[in-house]
């Protein structure tokens, strides 16, 4: 294992000497790493540091916007956030789904306590095979990337085909790209050690040097490890990921390298329900309650490796290239739940699935600034390819197994003693894709218009599992245009619109869907985005309105068969606001309103219905408040967080639908330094009120809560 698990709050020594140290208190934000003084980052590059935090260092004041480099929030047409490493790690998040309870377009479309994450944003997929690490598809976890390595999450919503191309799965809800952290000018030295409830223990180490004449060389390690039991009956989590990022920063070159292991391994992992047509849903049961049989297990394997490369042919133009490599395996031994009538009542066939994914991904491309005339340009071009092959196979293990949610029956271990365990090829997808884009401003950056466009070809092809032949096969190919516009009437006021397009293969049937593992023809998704964004300088505000069209996709809970067989139109309105409005106060959230319709449905039959998965109301706002009134030592901090979903329909006929729900969370943390040491205490607990709730239907699949947790974790800077 990586490290020893401990919790101990403060050393035996530090617990001793607290009588007579000197204790100074730190702010809240004091402890985000300072851009280093030797990072001489150009315009055009992104290697380095990212864009500074914004008031009070919770989200970044800008993000990376594919290939148009880093940009400034507030001068770009898009809805986009920046969570910092600081707010990951003062929410205690273990995962990217922790992360996303901060955004209110983005809802959780996999259980808690799964080893998967999943994402609706504006109410459509978004899946974690789909995440970017430092601009590269197909690098991230298929599955749960671990968040402990990374600088940045930044989200941007809605399609982007232009700025970021083609994901492996194809999804168009967003993106999401995490920046790896690197070393900085100041030594870190970092230790956590955590608790969750029933009992799970871990530990984190960040160490980060740089070295040379002139810091040139940089170091940056980061290791997690944790195990114990979850939350959630018979459930026991062991993970683990060792984090390597090394970077050189000369005169006009940047290098960085990138190499992770990760590993998790799940006892009876809960997984997403379907549900029968003809009766209400069932009110969600004990979210402690585990109807997956004791004996079900997730075990999953990941690494990747990446190199980035940029080099500033002038003071005002880059080029760059990027590599990247990625084998994942996974093997899940369990069912998935089909619920038959409305006293919670289903069935489940185990059985024994093995996949796993090579992934090679390349990016190479220019950025570059000049003038023409009194029109300044930021141009950029990239050519992108990625290329990968799944394995996927199903094995049934033993008779169906007939349960209740509500008083689950538990049978004695089915044996996978003898079955596959490795894949055969299943699916191979090659995208490949050149962009172009031009960012022209004027009237001293008060008018910013972006114009560009994508070309893009998607191949996919389907193996028969038994004989290696291929079964199907389809090409595809298209040009997606985009534009955006900024315009900025005051200073600190920013009216935006934009035009994207999405182009995806469709995506590939759940592991759930009797046709597991097919992949679909492409199809184009579009987006028109108004909106307006304000600067308070110590507080931003965000308003945006979007109509996204896409086809839709449903897995049959009779057939059980996933497919594409019309198109859904999303609309809706975003409120966001982050920052520190008043010294000690920060804010961080929003509410968004959603209208997702199906336009187009199998003969019109449920044509205007309402999309399953898409409520009307999503909310959620957390704060930090620095108690004024401390009379001890140091700083304390509470903390606290409001989730509100409104009922969602489950099937495409509007006859099946869940209520809607609210989660609280409420925290707390204190700060000090010990002998020059800043120590940390944190102490969060999720679900305070321990409300019984499902959280989602989209896709087809009904997504349980998570119950009650507490957290605890002490972070110490040597």
């Amino acid at each position: 294992m990586l490290f020893v698990a401990a919790c101990s709050a403060l050393p035996a020594d530090a617990q001793q000497a607290l009588p007579t140290i000197d204790i100074q208190a730190e702010t809240a934000g004091a402890r985000e790493a300072p851009r280093p003084s030797a990072d001489k980052t150009p315009p055009t590059g992104v290697i380095g540091q990212p864009p500074a935090p914004y008031a009070g260092g919770l989200v970044g004041s800008g993000a990376r916007v594919g290939l148009l480099g880093n940009r400034n929030i507030f001068n770009t047409p898009l809805s986009l956030t920046s969570y910092t490493e600081k707010l990951v790690r003062d929410q205690q998040a273990r995962s990217m789904t922790d992360v996303a309870d901060n955004d209110s377009s983005i809802r959780t479309n996999a259980p808690r306590y799964g080893g998967i994450d999943g994402f609706l944003v504006r109410g459509l997929p978004v899946f974690a095979g789909d995440f970017a690490i430092d601009g590269l598809y197909g690098v991230a976890d298929w599955r749960s990337q671990a968040i402990e390595p990374m600088e940045r999450i930044e989200v941007l919503k809605g399609p982007n085909a232009l700025l970021n191309g083609v994901p492996p799965l194809g999804t168009i809800g967003g993106a999401i790209n995490l920046i790896p952290k690197r070393a900085t000018d100041a030594p870190i030295t970092r230790v956590t050690t955590s608790f969750a409830s029933r009992g799970q223990l871990g530990t984190h180490v960040d160490v980060g040097r740089r070295f040379g004449p002139n810091n040139e060389w940089g170091i940056r390690f980061n290791g997690a490890y944790r195990k114990g039991s979850a939350p959630i009956d018979f459930q026991g989590e062991e993970f683990g990921v060792a984090a390597l990022a090394l970077d050189y920063r000369g005169e006009r070159l940047r290098v960085t390298t990138d190499l992770e292991l990760q590993r998790r391994d799940l006892d009876a992992p809960t997984r997403q329900k379907t549900v029968s047509t003809g009766f209400p849903i069932p009110s969600s049961p004990s979210l402690v309650i585990n109807p997956q049989q004791p004996w079900e297990y997730y075990n999953a394997r990941h690494w990747h490796g990446a190199l980035r490369a940029e080099y500033d042919v002038s003071e005002n133009a880059t080029v760059y290239a990027a590599f990247g490599h990625s084998r994942f395996d996974e093997l899940f031994f369990g069912g998935v739940l089909q619920i038959f009538n409305a006293r919670g009542d289903f069935r489940m066939t185990p059985t024994l699935t093995p996949q796993d994914v090579q992934s090679n991904t390349t990016d190479i491309g220019l950025r570059t600034r000049f003038e023409t005339g009194p029109i300044k340009h930021q141009l950029a071009a990239s050519a992108v390819g990625m290329w990968q092959d799944t394995g996927i196979i199903n094995s049934t293990v033993g008779r169906v197994i007939t349960s209740n949610v509500f008083v689950p029956l538990y049978v004695p271990a089915r044996s996978d003693f003898g079955l596959p365990r490795d894949a055969p090829r299943t699916a191979a997808r090659m995208n490949r894709g050149v962009a172009f884009a031009d960012t022209l401003s004027a009237f001293d950056d008060r008018v910013l218009l972006t114009l560009g466009g994508r070309w893009q070809q998607i191949d996919v092809k389907n193996y028969n599992a038994n004989t290696g032949l291929i079964a199907s096969s389809t090409t595809n190919q298209a040009f997606s245009p985009a534009a955006g516009l900024v315009v900025k009437p005051l200073e600190k006021l920013s009216l935006y619109a934009n035009y994207m397009q999405g182009l995806t293969s469709g995506g590939i049937a759940p592991v759930n869907a009797i046709n597991a593992g097919e992949a679909f023809p492409a199809f184009i998704a579009r987006q028109i985005e108004v909106g307006a964004k304000y600067d308070f300088g110590v507080l931003g505000l965000t308003f945006a309105a979007f109509d996204i069209t896409q086809p839709s996709s449903f897995t049959d809970p009779t057939t059980r068969r996933f497919s594409v067989d019309g198109e859904q139109r999303n609309r809706g309105l975003e409120f966001n606001v982050f920052g520190e409005p008043l010294p000690g106060v920060r804010l961080l959230g929003g509410v968004t309103l959603l209208d997702g319709v199906l336009t187009k449905t199998a003969s019109g039959t449920n044509n205007g219905k309402t999309a399953a998965g898409v409520p009307d109301v999503q909310l959620n706002l957390y704060g930090e408040y620095d108690l004024p009134f401390w009379s001890a030592p140091g700083t304390a901090t509470l903390t606290g967080r409001v989730i509100y979903t409104s009922s969602q329909f489950y099937d495409q006929a509007n006859t099946q639908s869940i209520p809607e729900w609210t989660r609280l969370d409420l925290g707390g943390r204190y700060t000090i330094d010990i002998e020059g040491r800043p120590v940390t205490l944190r102490l969060g607990v999720e679900n305070v009120l321990d409300t019984n709730y499902w959280a989602t239907t989209g896709r087809g699949l009904l997504t349980a809560g998570a119950p009650r947790t507490f957290l605890v974790s002490t972070t110490v800077d040597f």
